[in-house]
């Protein structure tokens, strides 16, 4: 039996004494009473009785060991021309006295504090400071418009915002305090205070006496030491795109996620202390909470935090330059900014003036990884491409090519095997276990492990409709797919109605809440069709009130705009077309899977429940691009 086997069989036959021993690699305050508490399913509580502080681990513990003159985070910042490196001591440093900021502004353990800020190193401060009050931290993507961060405000509560005066999208400045004043006017939950980071670019007038200046609180602070929590107490709520208007907000925990990531980072990852890391992601995402900020520094690697884009700042040789000058050994991004460095370079050119020989692996990961873009990286680069395949609810890979226990042969396409852990099962619809190579709901076995997101905030009712009710014992992943004959997994794309555009999950519903508040509208679909570059873009479909009378590109440019408004430009919808009516079955639901088919070049059928045949007949000149 191989190594990864025999891993794979001792977690699931036995993931108490598995999972035990992988916590040794965390420092306790006080040792968990037990590993697994299953006895409230489907609640799993992991190392219940146990404390610790997630940010003595990122951090102190580190110093405390000698790696303090070590490099933590290496700041690299093409839109400003900027580079830095902070050691482990120098971060703690911040870290406890921005803490400490905190503290004199009333943040205690448990109170909740939404960070809104760009790529800068205030974020990865900000959010271990939180951790070390043991406060609990939501981040907000800065893209985000203020509707959107109005609703996380008021439904986490925070005590105190973070944010800064602007970010840098490639050469434009983005305002923020004006999205963070509007936020603040729509949200009916009052926030005590704001601290704000003026950054050179642009300054923001504050409102006093709520908002203070970053610099002004960290100046009159007292460094904070960690504080101790529980294993089970939530480190951080993080916002996931549902099919309602409904905030969805993931819990993380301290302990099982300190232990899964530390895990994954030398088993999956194959990086270890000392090591240069590089998630080429935000902040904002789950990729930027587990491998930008927690995973390498609890392992005691130097992380990679980049303010840029793959091209454009200033070329599609930028991923190149950072991973050469900084020395990277893995380096992590989304299949969407491969394709947009291909599109760019498409001979890999760009590729000759760097040196590359530290870089072992590139991971993909946060959409489908096309066999095209697979065998391109992998050409240009002649490294191993590797594809994984996880969510923001589980927080850390689901099926991955494990490249520390036991890597395997790459089959482009399929992100490889479960990952020790998590029982992976394809089910039919009746629940029955679907046979190999045959298409169905992607499951994991309850008990998830460690590191998965342990409820929804506020909301166990919900988490429990939402992801255990359809197949009892088990954890529905919302991805359909197949494993085959060798235990490889092939995950085909979303089962529900939640878009995957350049690796952000986006609400098609959120959306058409959005269109369908425009007086011209009756009614709306919104659906996701692939795109080369970006996997999947928004497509709008709207009917018209009877008697409006608007023309039809002013009519798409004003839902354009109201989206971006509303959602944000990270929503990419541009195409709306008007349509006579939209196809639905006899009890009234708008078939968009059937839509998204024919969209996507596929022979659909229409399905027996459907209302009107004639009206998707209609539609099929409308969706389907010529040529397909």
């Amino acid at each position: 039996m191989g190594a990864y086997a025999a891993a794979y069989e001792r977690s699931i036959a036995d993931p108490t004494r598995f999972w035990g021993l992988a916590a040794r690699d965390i420092r306790w305050l006080v040792p968990p009473d037990r590993v697994l508490d299953d006895g409230a399913p489907p609640f799993y509580r992991w190392f219940t009785g146990g404390e610790l502080n997630t940010c003595d681990n990122a951090l102190d513990r580190h110093v405390e060991d000698g790696r303090g003159d070590q490099a933590a985070l290496i700041y690299d910042s093409p839109v400003t021309g900027t580079v830095a490196t902070y050691t482990f001591r120098q971060l703690t440093d911040l870290v406890a006295r921005f803490a400490g900021a905190l503290r004199e502004l009333g943040v205690d353990r448990g109170d909740r504090v939404v960070i809104y800020l760009p790529m800068i190193p205030e974020a990865v401060i900000a959010m271990l400071a939180c951790a070390r009050l043991g406060a609990v931290h939501s981040v907000v993507f800065g893209g985000f418009a203020a509707k959107e961060l109005a609703v996380r405000i008021d439904h986490a509560r925070p005590k105190v915002v973070v944010s800064a005066s602007c970010g840098i999208e490639g050469g434009r400045i983005v305002a923020y305090k004006p999205l963070l004043d509007k936020a603040l006017e729509l949200a009916t939950h009052k926030v005590d205070r704001c601290v704000v980071r003026q950054r050179p670019q642009l300054h923001a007038d504050l409102v006093r006496p709520r908002d203070i200046d970053w610099d002004e609180a960290v100046a009159q602070a007292v460094p904070a030491d960690c504080v101790p929590v529980a294993a089970t107490d939530p480190l951080y709520i993080l916002y996931t795109s549902g099919t309602t208007g409904r905030p969805k907000g993931v819990v993380r925990d301290n302990g099982g996620h300190a232990v899964a990531l530390r895990w994954s980072m030398e088993n999956i990852y194959g990086v270890g202390p000392g090591d240069v890391f590089w998630a080429a992601s935000d902040v904002g995402w789950v990729v930027g909470h587990s491998y930008i900020v927690y995973a390498p520094l609890l392992t005691g690697c130097a992380t990679v935090l980049y303010e840029g884009k793959p091209v454009g700042t200033p070329d599609a040789g930028a991923f190149w330059r950072v991973a050469s000058q900084h020395r990277v050994k893995a380096l992590f991004t989304a299949p969407t900014a491969i394709r947009a460095v291909k599109k760019e370079d498409p001979d890999g050119a760009l590729l000759a003036g760097y040196d590359l020989s530290a870089m072992d692996t590139l991971f993909l990961a946060g959409e489908r990884l096309d066999p095209d873009t697979y065998h391109w990286a992998a050409r240009v680069l002649d490294k191993p491409v590797i594809d994984h395949w996880w969510q923001t609810e589980t927080g850390w890979p689901i099926v991955a090519n494990l490249r520390g226990l036991e890597p395997m042969p790459v089959k482009p396409g399929s992100p490889t095997v479960a990952v020790p852990g998590y029982d992976v099962r394809v089910l039919a619809p009746d629940g029955t276990g679907a046979a190999p190579g045959t298409d169905g709901d992607i499951v994991v076995r309850l008990p998830l492990p460690p590191g998965t997101l342990s409820t929804l905030w506020q909301d166990d009712e919900r988490f429990v409709e939402s992801y255990l009710t359809r197949y009892p014992g088990h954890y529905l992943t919302g991805d359909g797919g197949r494993v085959d004959e060798d235990g490889y997994v092939w995950v085909m794309g979303r089962t529900d109605d939640v878009i995957n555009v350049a690796g952000h999950r986006l609400s098609t519903g959120t959306m058409e809440e959005v269109i369908a508040a425009h007086p011209a509208v009756a009614e709306c679909a919104v659906i996701g069709v692939h795109d080369e570059l970006k996997g999947q873009v928004p497509r709008g479909l709207v009917v018209l009130k009877s008697g409006a009378e608007v023309d039809g590109e002013t009519l798409r440019g004003e839902l354009v705009a109201m989206v971006r408004e509303q959602v944000g430009p990270v929503a990419a919808l541009k195409e709306i077309s008007v349509v006579p009516a939209l196809p639905k079955t006899r009890s009234g639901k708008i078939l968009r899977g059937a839509m998204r088919g024919i969209a996507d070049g596929q022979d659909v059928t229409a399905p027996s429940t459907i209302e009107d045949p004639a009206v998707l007949d209609e539609l099929r000149p409308v969706l389907r691009p010529p040529g397909r």
